[in-house]
């Protein structure tokens, strides 16, 4: 609705994880290093936290984008974790192009291991991102860290990527998991935006979406919506769209405290 008014040429707060509107914090910069030097170094086992909308799918996606670009990647990402061992196996195997031939486990392991043997005889690095890995059952994790010793003389087969929410590394801390916690070489937090990280958050997007100046946060604006936030991604974009709308109900190109606390109370009012 106020998209033409302000002179945008798309949507500056949807909440799809588009690498386009991806804002890299010092903390998502790291995150995104230690993904980096966990794969490119072959640590086999790489796990990224962060707390529900803080930007780790737009964080991933963007990742697989530049391993595309290297060009010797072939990746596996799973979105939907919550499958049995053989599920699991399957969906692998399918995202690498390959025909799951058998319905039991051990066939199917067997099946992926002599795929990756294959892959690998080729030149090609195999990366496996599970995302909201904290939906995994016990019985799948163990299925994974079985897969991490799949290997040859040299190195692993596979480098494994779980992403999750914070309650990933309480899981992983039962006693039933300590093989694969002690597997976990890389690990790293996400943490929520800063008020001033905030700032310039909205600004990239807006200047990723066309913004000419049009329409621009008061300070009184961006303090109200970190403190409502907390610095989530997510929450700042959903505030942001409601706020810009009242603004453009104002005909006003500044969005002010006022807009911003009709944009708290409507989603308050979604969640009650």
């Amino acid at each position: 609705m106020y998209q033409s008014y302000y002179g945008l040429t798309e949507l500056p707060f949807h909440i799809t994880p588009d690498p386009k509107f991806l804002y890299l914090s010092p903390t998502h910069q790291e995150a995104l290093q230690h993904l980096k030097y966990g794969v490119f170094e072959k640590k086999g086992f790489i796990v990224i936290v962060g707390e529900v909308g803080c930007g780790k799918t737009t964080l991933c996606r963007q990742f697989l984008d530049e391993l595309e670009t290297d060009g010797r990647f072939d990746t596996v990402l799973i979105l939907n974790p919550s499958v049995n061992e053989a599920q699991m196996l399957r969906a692998i195997l399918t995202e690498l192009g390959e025909v799951p031939l058998h319905h039991d486990q051990p066939d199917l392991l067997g099946q992926l291991n002599r795929t990756l043997l294959e892959r690998i005889a080729a030149g090609r690095e195999i990366l496996l991102l599970i995302d909201e890995a904290q939906n995994l059952s016990y019985p799948v994790l163990e299925q994974v860290r079985l897969l991490s010793n799949l290997e040859t003389d040299k190195h692993k087969l596979l480098q494994i990527v779980l992403m999750g929410q914070p309650e990933l590394k309480d899981i992983l801390r039962q006693p039933e998991l300590r093989q694969l916690r002690q597997r976990v070489l890389v690990h790293y937090e996400l943490c929520p935006l800063s008020r001033t990280e905030l700032a310039h958050y909205i600004q990239h997007r807006l200047t990723r979406a066309g913004s000419a100046g049009r329409p621009s946060f008061t300070s009184w604006a961006l303090r109200a919506i970190h403190r409502y936030s907390g610095g989530i991604p997510r929450v700042v974009n959903n505030l942001c769209d409601k706020a810009i709308l009242s603004a453009f109900i104002r005909d006003s190109d500044v969005v002010t405290w006022r807009d911003v606390r009709r944009a708290i109370k409507d989603l308050k009012n979604l969640t009650a």
